[in-house]
């Protein structure tokens, strides 16, 4: 066996990777500044990191699109975080980007994501001083630096915060551009066939260009969308997909808002998903002594200390509490 120390392996990225892409010796660092691992890089600290933190673990408890569903086969948040993962490193590895960072960044990307999936960014808005609005993206930044402190990379922290398309400024890495495209690409093409396995939509209900260029099926868009993304970020010299592609995924999602995420279907879902949410910080804020230490900042106000809370909460514990907390009680 060989024994390739992380200054090899720091070595090896500038002789193997593209010029574009972030080297790990290059990093602009951490918060608070560490001694160098003898074997990882920087970025696999990271990643590693964030396997093992209780953040991420939260993740196979928390909702995609349908809320609590009961089926097996249904995507969680921690299943998309996988298939992020995937698509990303596929794309970072055909580019010659990094691999690592760019698994770090996929792998944390949700884990600033309240229960319910975006129905708790909406149902937590309301909350936030001024026209801001609550998002996961930044809450996800807040978690991995302070609520349970990982001392990740600047890069890392950036790819997170810039994850979804409505923050700007964009991501500074190409890495965190992939994540990006990863994303989207992942929960649209999961989002659908959980739809269709949920007797929502059926594939043809579909954009008729979907499924001439994409594939007949949710399990050829994987590939064509992600050699794609390969194909014209490397003659372009950027990270992005050509027009037509973007134009196909930009008409899905518009189908998708409209016949899933905004669908009747799943309007009394969404409506019980804002009020448990909205329950619950309320009636955390006004006991702020009930919320774990562990969960929060000390110094935090009590309407903070709540949304802290309640955003890490899984949609079960969220359900469960609520349930204890609210339930009508007969004697």
């Amino acid at each position: 066996m060989l024994r390739r120390e992380r200054e090899e392996r720091e070595r090896r990225e500038h002789e193997g990777l593209a010029r574009e892409a972030t080297k790990a010796d290059r990093s602009r660092g951490r918060a608070e500044p560490e001694e160098p691992d003898r074997f990882r890089t920087v970025f696999e600290r990271d990643r590693d990191r964030i396997i093992h933190s209780k953040a991420f673990r939260r993740l196979k408890h928390k909702t995609q699109v349908f809320l609590n569903p009961e089926g097996d086969h249904y995507v969680t948040r921690l299943t998309h975080t996988i298939q992020v993962t995937q698509v990303g490193r596929a794309m970072a590895v055909g580019l010659g980007l990094n691999e690592t960072l760019t698994e770090a960044i996929c792998l944390a990307h949700d884990t600033g994501h309240s229960p319910f999936g975006h129905t708790g960014e909406e149902a937590l808005t309301p909350f936030v001083e001024g026209e801001a609005e609550w998002l996961h993206s930044a809450h996800g930044v807040r978690t991995l630096s302070l609520l349970e402190p990982l001392n990740l990379t600047e890069e890392v922290l950036d790819g997170i915060r810039a994850h979804s398309w409505r923050v700007d400024p964009p991501p500074s890495t190409p890495e965190g551009y992939l994540c990006r495209f990863a994303d989207r690409i992942a929960y649209l093409t999961h989002d659908v066939a959980d739809a269709i396995r949920a007797d929502v939509i059926t594939y043809g209900d579909l954009p008729t260009s979907t499924l001439t260029t994409f594939g007949p099926s949710a399990r050829d868009w994987i590939g064509t969308t992600i050699t794609n993304v390969i194909e014209t970020s490397a003659d372009k010299g950027a990270v992005s997909m050509d027009a037509e592609h973007l134009e196909v995924m930009d008409e899905l999602r518009d189908f998708m808002f409209e016949r899933v995420y905004l669908s009747a279907e799943t309007e009394s879902q969404k409506n019980r998903a804002v009020r448990v949410i909205r329950d619950l910080v309320e009636w955390y804020t006004r006991h702020p002594a009930q919320v774990p230490d562990s969960y929060t900042v000390p110094d935090a106000e009590p309407l903070e200390r709540a949304i802290d809370y309640v955003a890490g909460m899984t949609d079960r514990y969220a359900l469960n509490r609520h349930d204890q907390l609210f339930r009508p009680t007969l004697f």
